[in-house]
């Protein structure tokens, strides 16, 4: 069965060395003049004030995963936890969840063209994409195009979804696009790791 194109950004599979999800979560701070939203599953990165920001396709240095938010709403006049930042209706900073353990697996879909087993243990970047302000869900997706051993790049393939995954299951048809892949961090900020 073919891939369907719906990115779901980069979602927590497990810990490398087994640990519990929230094992691998840390606090981070989002400034409250920051417009731009970030989704669950968006990679974020340091804005170099001691604020994370939505990462731009292209960074090297990762400060991890984006889980959720905690802000004071002024809409509804109290704190309340979201799955994402939205970008605007709060008043002050938000107080986030990041998974930034340099040993967490995520499964991501491709942008476009398929990954292939060829590829595990290269490095790639990823897309931003548009997430969902209904579901707070991101659009980031795994960029193809940018496989190689450069190893700047924020991803290190470990393994394709149709490794792990039942047969059938979306993202597991390697021989059409949008398949899905296991990644880990190959530069985030707790801990630096050198690539191939």
């Amino acid at each position: 069965m073919s891939n369907v194109n719906s990115p779901f950004g980069f979602k927590y599979v497990s810990d490398v060395s087994g640990g519990s999800p929230t094992d691998a979560l840390t606090a981070a701070l989002v400034q409250s003049t920051n417009t731009t939203a970030i989704f669950q599953g968006d990679p974020v990165s340091p804005d170099g004030s001691g604020f994370i920001v939505q990462a731009a396709a292209g960074s090297t240095q990762l400060a991890g995963i984006f889980k959720q938010v905690e802000y004071l709403n002024s809409s509804v006049g109290r704190d309340i936890w979201a799955q994402y930042w939205a970008g605007s209706g709060n008043s002050g900073n938000g107080n986030a969840l990041v998974n930034g353990n340099p040993f967490s697996l995520f499964v991501a879909q491709t942008f476009l063209t398929s990954l292939s087993r060829a590829d595990i243990g290269a490095n790639i970047n990823f897309n931003i994409g548009t997430g969902s302000t209904l579901t707070g869900i991101s659009g980031a997706t795994l960029d193809q195009s940018t496989v190689s051993t450069t190893n700047t790049l924020p991803f290190r393939i470990v393994a394709l979804w149709s490794d792990i995954a039942p047969p059938g299951s979306p993202g597991t048809d390697n021989s059409s696009n949008f398949n899905w892949a296991v990644v880990t961090f190959n530069n985030v900020a707790l801990k630096q790791l050198t690539g191939v």
